[in-house]
């Protein structure tokens, strides 16, 4: 695999907007764009990259204010999250004003994703896993082969995801991390919603949280 990714921190809550591209043709996807597109687009043009789609993990506004804006700009469509984040990105412009983002739009994805569906990436299949818990709708895209994971914010080195909204579910999230994702293998790289990369066999070693001593 060529997959080769770009990490660029947007909003207020410094969180992971990635592209994720091919090495070789420059084809690629921008992943979670929820905000800041004027830097979301100079680091496209700095990667060469052909963006063929738009991913979402999830519809908190850090993760999914300008994807409708960067939908119209770049003549792309998006995928996901899960159908049960749709209260989520139809209150965009509501949660905009309540946290002073500028220019939000609501969203409505050109396909919403369920368990077991793929997903492909300059023609890289990527699994989608359901892991409700931070929204009720969060996704996870992994490919076992390539050790590569984008989770959103269910996972992070030393940490999980929110769960103290009226929607969370602290337990449904841990059961997630537990049984789909570590359960893939210890050697598998993630790049998570906000902070550095780790590893599952890291985190299910030393996570306070889901970690074999929590």
């Amino acid at each position: 695999m060529s997959l080769k990714a770009a990490i660029v921190p947007v909003t207020p809550f410094q969180q992971n907007c990635t592209l994720l591209f091919d090495e070789e043709t420059k084809s690629g996807v921008v992943i979670d764009p929820g905000g800041d597109l004027d830097r979301i687009q100079d680091a496209i043009k700095q990667v060469g990259m052909t963006v063929e789609g738009i991913l979402l993990t999830h519809g908190h506004i850090d993760h999914a204010a300008g994807a409708d804006e960067l939908r119209e700009k770049l003549g792309v469509k998006i995928t996901g999250p899960h159908i049960a984040d749709k209260f989520l990105l139809d209150g965009l412009e509501a949660q905009a004003r309540q946290f002073q983002f500028p220019g939000v739009r609501n969203v409505t994805p050109d396909r919403w994703l369920t368990e077991g569906e793929t997903i492909a990436v300059a023609g890289v299949v990527f699994q989608v896993l359901h892991c409700p818990g931070h929204s009720p709708g969060s996704v996870v895209f992994v490919n076992v082969d390539a050790g590569l994971a984008i989770v959103g914010d269910v996972l992070f080195q030393g940490s999980i995801g929110r769960t103290d909204f009226p929607y969370g579910d602290s337990e449904a999230l841990i059961t997630s991390v537990r049984t789909k994702l570590f359960p893939l293998g210890d050697d598998i790289v993630f790049i998570c919603g906000h902070g550095p990369a780790s590893t599952f066999g890291d985190e299910r070693r030393t996570n306070p949280f889901v970690g074999e001593s929590a």
